[in-house]
Protein backbone atom coordinates (compact mmCIF):
# COMPACT_ATOMS: atom_id res chain seq x y z
CA UNK A 1 0.00 0.00 0.00
CA UNK A 2 1.52 3.64 -1.37
CA UNK A 3 0.26 6.52 0.95
CA UNK A 4 1.62 10.21 0.58
CA UNK A 5 1.08 12.88 2.89
CA UNK A 6 1.46 16.47 1.87
CA UNK A 7 0.90 19.68 4.34
CA UNK A 8 -0.88 21.98 1.44
CA UNK A 9 -0.92 24.50 3.16
CA UNK A 10 -4.81 25.36 1.98
CA UNK A 11 -6.83 22.67 -0.43
CA UNK A 12 -8.26 25.37 -2.38
CA UNK A 13 -4.84 27.14 -3.21
CA UNK A 14 -3.65 23.53 -4.01
CA UNK A 15 -6.47 22.43 -6.53
CA UNK A 16 -5.62 25.98 -8.83
CA UNK A 17 -1.78 24.31 -8.94
CA UNK A 18 -2.50 20.87 -10.56
CA UNK A 19 -3.54 19.01 -6.85
CA UNK A 20 -5.93 16.27 -9.27
CA UNK A 21 -4.09 15.96 -11.38
CA UNK A 22 -1.02 15.13 -9.38
CA UNK A 23 -2.94 12.49 -6.97
CA UNK A 24 -4.35 10.51 -9.77
CA UNK A 25 -0.67 10.19 -11.13
CA UNK A 26 1.26 9.50 -8.45
CA UNK A 27 -0.09 5.81 -7.40
CA UNK A 28 -0.74 6.68 -3.73
CA UNK A 29 -3.47 4.35 -2.31
CA UNK A 30 -3.96 6.70 0.61
CA UNK A 31 -3.55 10.34 0.32
CA UNK A 32 -3.64 12.62 3.78
CA UNK A 33 -3.68 15.95 3.76
CA UNK A 34 -2.97 18.60 6.53
CA UNK A 35 -3.47 22.13 6.83
CA UNK A 36 -6.34 22.43 4.36
CA UNK A 37 -8.23 25.61 5.75
CA UNK A 38 -11.42 24.63 4.54
CA UNK A 39 -14.61 23.19 5.31
CA UNK A 40 -15.93 20.27 2.93
CA UNK A 41 -18.99 22.60 1.28
CA UNK A 42 -16.67 25.19 0.58
CA UNK A 43 -14.46 22.66 -2.23
CA UNK A 44 -15.34 20.50 -4.82
CA UNK A 45 -12.55 18.13 -5.46
CA UNK A 46 -13.78 15.26 -8.07
CA UNK A 47 -11.19 12.53 -7.59
CA UNK A 48 -12.82 9.03 -8.71
CA UNK A 49 -12.02 6.02 -6.67
CA UNK A 50 -11.38 7.69 -3.54
CA UNK A 51 -13.34 8.34 -0.35
CA UNK A 52 -13.00 11.51 1.32
CA UNK A 53 -12.65 11.66 5.04
CA UNK A 54 -12.63 15.49 6.54
CA UNK A 55 -11.64 16.65 9.60
CA UNK A 56 -11.86 21.24 9.40
CA UNK A 57 -11.39 23.32 11.92
CA UNK A 58 -13.97 25.03 13.58
CA UNK A 59 -12.15 28.66 12.67
CA UNK A 60 -12.21 28.84 9.37
CA UNK A 61 -9.62 29.05 6.71
CA UNK A 62 -7.49 27.47 9.47
CA UNK A 63 -5.81 23.89 10.29
CA UNK A 64 -7.54 20.98 8.95
CA UNK A 65 -6.94 17.41 7.67
CA UNK A 66 -8.74 15.72 5.00
CA UNK A 67 -7.94 11.53 3.77
CA UNK A 68 -8.46 10.39 0.20
CA UNK A 69 -8.58 6.49 0.48
CA UNK A 70 -9.11 4.39 -2.29
CA UNK A 71 -10.23 0.89 0.39
CA UNK A 72 -12.57 1.83 2.97
CA UNK A 73 -11.57 1.75 6.43
CA UNK A 74 -13.67 -0.17 8.90
CA UNK A 75 -14.12 3.08 10.64
CA UNK A 76 -13.04 6.93 10.82
CA UNK A 77 -12.23 9.02 14.11
CA UNK A 78 -11.82 12.48 14.34
CA UNK A 79 -9.20 13.95 17.03
CA UNK A 80 -8.13 12.69 20.14
CA UNK A 81 -10.91 12.62 21.61
CA UNK A 82 -9.96 15.41 24.29
CA UNK A 83 -11.99 18.48 24.56
CA UNK A 84 -9.22 21.23 24.31
CA UNK A 85 -6.81 19.47 21.84
CA UNK A 86 -10.03 18.46 19.00
CA UNK A 87 -11.45 22.20 17.73
CA UNK A 88 -8.99 22.92 15.17
CA UNK A 89 -9.45 19.29 13.18
CA UNK A 90 -5.66 18.42 13.81
CA UNK A 91 -6.02 14.51 13.28
CA UNK A 92 -8.07 11.67 11.40
CA UNK A 93 -7.26 7.79 12.51
CA UNK A 94 -8.70 5.19 9.57
CA UNK A 95 -8.88 1.87 11.09
CA UNK A 96 -8.31 -1.02 8.22
CA UNK A 97 -7.95 -4.62 9.09
CA UNK A 98 -4.43 -4.83 9.88
CA UNK A 99 -3.53 -1.36 11.08
CA UNK A 100 -4.42 1.98 11.81
CA UNK A 101 -3.61 5.09 9.95
CA UNK A 102 -3.35 8.37 11.41
CA UNK A 103 -2.91 11.94 9.84
CA UNK A 104 -1.73 14.58 12.12
CA UNK A 105 -0.82 18.18 11.80
CA UNK A 106 0.90 18.88 15.02
CA UNK A 107 0.24 22.49 16.32
CA UNK A 108 3.04 25.06 16.03
CA UNK A 109 4.64 26.70 19.09
CA UNK A 110 4.58 29.69 16.67
CA UNK A 111 6.73 32.62 16.35
CA UNK A 112 7.43 33.98 20.66
CA UNK A 113 6.49 30.72 21.29
CA UNK A 114 3.82 31.34 22.81
CA UNK A 115 1.98 27.77 22.14
CA UNK A 116 5.44 26.30 23.06
CA UNK A 117 3.85 24.62 26.68
CA UNK A 118 0.74 23.65 24.74
CA UNK A 119 2.18 22.12 21.82
CA UNK A 120 4.65 20.14 23.91
CA UNK A 121 3.36 19.68 27.71
CA UNK A 122 -0.34 18.98 26.23
CA UNK A 123 -0.01 17.94 22.77
CA UNK A 124 2.64 15.98 22.13
CA UNK A 125 2.12 13.76 25.57
CA UNK A 126 -1.60 12.89 24.75
CA UNK A 127 -1.13 12.36 21.24
CA UNK A 128 1.81 10.02 22.18
CA UNK A 129 -0.65 8.06 24.84
CA UNK A 130 -3.52 7.52 21.92
CA UNK A 131 -0.43 6.22 19.39
CA UNK A 132 0.66 4.00 22.43
CA UNK A 133 -2.82 3.03 23.47
CA UNK A 134 -3.35 2.37 19.46
CA UNK A 135 -0.98 0.35 18.89
CA UNK A 136 -1.43 -2.28 21.95
CA UNK A 137 -4.76 -3.38 19.73
CA UNK A 138 -2.72 -3.50 16.18
CA UNK A 139 0.41 -1.83 14.60
CA UNK A 140 0.04 2.21 13.55
CA UNK A 141 1.34 4.56 10.87
CA UNK A 142 1.21 8.22 11.31
CA UNK A 143 2.25 10.92 8.76
CA UNK A 144 1.55 14.06 8.70
CA UNK A 145 3.13 17.66 9.34
CA UNK A 146 5.06 17.07 13.08
CA UNK A 147 6.12 20.79 12.98
CA UNK A 148 9.42 19.38 14.34
CA UNK A 149 12.69 18.60 12.85
CA UNK A 150 14.44 16.38 15.14
CA UNK A 151 17.81 16.08 15.17
CA UNK A 152 20.52 18.96 13.47
CA UNK A 153 20.38 16.63 10.09
CA UNK A 154 16.68 17.55 9.96
CA UNK A 155 17.21 21.16 9.01
CA UNK A 156 19.88 23.50 7.15
CA UNK A 157 20.90 26.23 9.89
CA UNK A 158 20.32 24.15 13.06
CA UNK A 159 22.77 26.62 15.25
CA UNK A 160 20.40 29.29 14.42
CA UNK A 161 17.36 28.06 15.09
CA UNK A 162 17.86 26.59 18.50
CA UNK A 163 15.32 28.74 19.63
CA UNK A 164 12.99 28.58 17.19
CA UNK A 165 9.58 27.31 16.65
CA UNK A 166 10.25 23.36 15.50
CA UNK A 167 13.75 22.86 16.67
CA UNK A 168 13.34 23.67 20.17
CA UNK A 169 14.96 21.21 22.59
CA UNK A 170 11.56 20.61 23.82
CA UNK A 171 9.48 19.61 20.37
CA UNK A 172 13.08 17.76 20.05
CA UNK A 173 12.48 15.83 23.00
CA UNK A 174 8.70 15.13 22.51
CA UNK A 175 9.81 13.43 19.02
CA UNK A 176 12.44 11.32 21.33
CA UNK A 177 9.95 10.43 22.78
CA UNK A 178 8.16 8.96 20.02
CA UNK A 179 11.43 7.22 18.92
CA UNK A 180 11.88 5.98 22.85
CA UNK A 181 8.20 4.00 22.66
CA UNK A 182 9.40 2.53 19.52
CA UNK A 183 7.85 4.36 16.61
CA UNK A 184 9.91 4.30 13.46
CA UNK A 185 10.77 7.43 11.53
CA UNK A 186 10.75 5.61 8.23
CA UNK A 187 12.55 7.98 5.81
CA UNK A 188 15.75 7.62 8.12
CA UNK A 189 15.90 3.95 7.76
CA UNK A 190 16.48 4.43 3.77
CA UNK A 191 18.13 7.79 3.89
CA UNK A 192 20.81 8.95 6.04
CA UNK A 193 22.19 12.36 4.12
CA UNK A 194 21.80 15.67 5.22
CA UNK A 195 20.09 18.15 2.61
CA UNK A 196 16.77 16.28 2.40
CA UNK A 197 13.99 18.99 3.14
CA UNK A 198 10.08 18.85 3.48
CA UNK A 199 9.45 22.90 4.16
CA UNK A 200 11.11 26.03 2.88
CA UNK A 201 10.15 29.10 3.83
CA UNK A 202 8.71 31.45 1.27
CA UNK A 203 11.28 33.96 1.95
CA UNK A 204 14.96 34.47 0.09
CA UNK A 205 14.52 32.07 -2.63
CA UNK A 206 14.86 29.14 0.66
CA UNK A 207 13.74 26.41 -1.51
CA UNK A 208 15.79 26.77 -4.30
CA UNK A 209 18.91 27.60 -2.18
CA UNK A 210 17.46 24.37 -0.44
CA UNK A 211 17.47 26.34 2.91
CA UNK A 212 14.37 24.22 4.51
CA UNK A 213 12.92 21.92 7.15
CA UNK A 214 11.77 18.15 7.32
CA UNK A 215 8.79 18.25 9.32
CA UNK A 216 6.56 15.89 7.36
CA UNK A 217 7.08 12.34 8.78
CA UNK A 218 5.82 8.62 8.01
CA UNK A 219 6.29 6.98 11.36
CA UNK A 220 5.19 3.16 12.28
CA UNK A 221 4.65 0.50 14.72
CA UNK A 222 8.27 -1.88 14.97
CA UNK A 223 5.29 -4.92 14.02
CA UNK A 224 5.52 -3.17 10.27
CA UNK A 225 9.43 -3.19 10.00
CA UNK A 226 9.63 -6.02 8.02
CA UNK A 227 6.86 -4.70 5.50
CA UNK A 228 8.58 -1.34 4.60
CA UNK A 229 9.45 -0.77 1.05
CA UNK A 230 10.53 2.26 0.64
CA UNK A 231 10.33 6.06 2.22
CA UNK A 232 10.48 9.31 0.51
CA UNK A 233 10.36 13.04 0.13
CA UNK A 234 9.36 14.03 -3.51
CA UNK A 235 10.68 17.34 -3.26
CA UNK A 236 10.30 18.12 -7.10
CA UNK A 237 6.54 18.46 -6.23
CA UNK A 238 5.39 22.26 -6.11
CA UNK A 239 1.83 23.84 -4.89
CA UNK A 240 2.65 24.54 -1.27
CA UNK A 241 5.71 25.90 0.94
CA UNK A 242 5.51 21.82 1.79
CA UNK A 243 6.42 19.19 -0.63
CA UNK A 244 4.78 15.67 -0.09
CA UNK A 245 6.24 12.83 1.13
CA UNK A 246 5.35 8.83 0.39
CA UNK A 247 5.71 5.72 1.94
CA UNK A 248 5.42 2.20 0.14
CA UNK A 249 4.72 -0.92 2.86
CA UNK A 250 3.49 -4.39 2.06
Amino acid sequence: MKMLSWNVNGIRAVLKKGFVDFAQDCGADVICLQETKAQPDQVEIDLPGYHQYWNSAERKGYAGTLVFAREEPIGVVNGLGIGKHDDEGRMITLEYPDFYLVTVYTPNAKRGLTRLGYRTKEWDVDFLKKMKKLQRKKPVVFCGDLNVSHKEIDLANPKSNAKNAGFTPEERKGFDNIVAAGFIDTFREFNQEPGQYTWWSMMRDARAKNIGWRLDYFCISPALRGRLKSSEILSDVMGSDHCPVMMDIG
